[in-house]
């Protein structure tokens, strides 16, 4: 799909998924974790380290190569120990405790089992940081970083029952974000100079992660939930008569509460965009952005009609940013 826009005022937001009840999920990245044969003749052994050794459990957003998106009450240190307790149960690794020296310390190094954008990384190192903050994590790679089917990008040195612990953990997310990072960078590179934005249609409990990848990925974060951006959608203008009425009742309450966020409308005609630009023209608003709601329509020779959508952009004439969405094409 080409169209002529200003990168400032046009962006995308495709899902990767449809509206009915059936989701498709996005194709992970393959990645393992391997830990080379061991022989016992030459196993080393833990020297104990005493808690002022032990590096400082605090881990710093300053510096990830790309930091994690704000969220007022997402606790991601709290998604970690979720994640390994749903793993360890009530017993622990139960194979780890049969087969592995507790003290054998080992290196393992992360592969690449096919090309893609690596991410990840740093959540990776907040998760063998809750596991054991004595096991030393490097890396040749940064998020964002593109990989290549055979590549060894890092490794980890410590204690091999606790990698064993941390390994499915850190691969599940790792290869969840590498997946969606990479599928990211792909869409956002055909849709340059217009930005790539993501939905809230995310896993539940995922959502600071899955749009913390879509940032690797070289996209841009779309509101985080129903507290940060007001977004006026088909059902919202329904109940408010019209969407010039909804345009006012969302005027009204920001007023009246003393907020400043960001407010769009979902237009998915061209007399909706027009009621849009006409309330506007007459009364002050809080409007910022104006989402195009599926106006490309597929053709049943392969090929898209994109003309509605650029009559739409071409009446807002870069008064507001205009925003595309559709699920035609998932």
């Amino acid at each position: 799909m080409a169209i002529s826009c200003n990168k400032q005022e046009f962006l995308l937001r495709p899902v990767f998924h449809a509206r009915e009840s059936t989701t498709a999920f996005l194709p992970p990245l393959s990645l393992s974790l391997k830990l080379p044969p061991q022989s016992h003749s030459k196993v080393r052994r833990v020297v104990k380290m005493s808690a002022t050794e032990v590096t400082s459990s605090r881990i710093s957003y300053e510096s990830f190569a790309i930091k994690p998106p704000e969220h007022p009450t997402y606790d991601l240190k709290g998604i970690i120990k979720l994640a390994l307790e749903e793993d360890a149960g009530d017993r622990g690794d139960v194979t780890c405790l049969a087969t592995i020296p507790f003290d054998m310390e080992v290196e393992a190094y992360f592969l690449a089992k096919e090309d893609g954008i690596i991410a990840g990384i740093a959540l990776a190192e907040m998760i063998f940081h809750e596991v054991d903050p004595s096991l030393k994590v490097e890396w040749s790679k940064n998020d964002g970083d593109f990989v290549h089917k055979g590549l060894q990008f890092g490794r980890v040195h410590g204690r091999a029952h606790n990698i064993v612990v941390a390994e499915r953990v850190v691969l599940n997310f790792m290869q969840r974000m590498s997946g969606t990072a990479t599928l990211t960078k792909a869409m956002a590179n055909a849709a340059y100079p217009a930005y790539m934005l993501e939905t809230r249609k995310t896993a539940p409990g995922l959502r600071l992660v899955d749009k913390w990848a879509v940032l690797i990925g070289g996209g841009r974060n779309h509101r985080m939930g129903l507290f940060d951006m007001v977004m006026i959608k088909d059902n919202h203008i329904s109940a408010a008569g019209g969407v010039a009425d909804a345009l006012k009742a969302v005027d009204l309450y920001l007023e009246q509460n003393n907020l400043q966020m960001e407010v769009e409308v979902e237009t998915r005609t061209l007399e909706e965009v027009e009621e849009v630009l006409h309330y506007s023209s007459q009364t002050k608003t809080s409007l910022t952005r104006i989402m195009l709601d599926n106006m490309v329509v597929p053709l049943p020779n392969g090929d898209v009609d994109i003309s509605m959508l650029k009559e739409a952009v071409q009446l807002i004439n870069g008064r507001y940013e205009t925003e595309v969405f559709t699920t035609k094409f998932a």
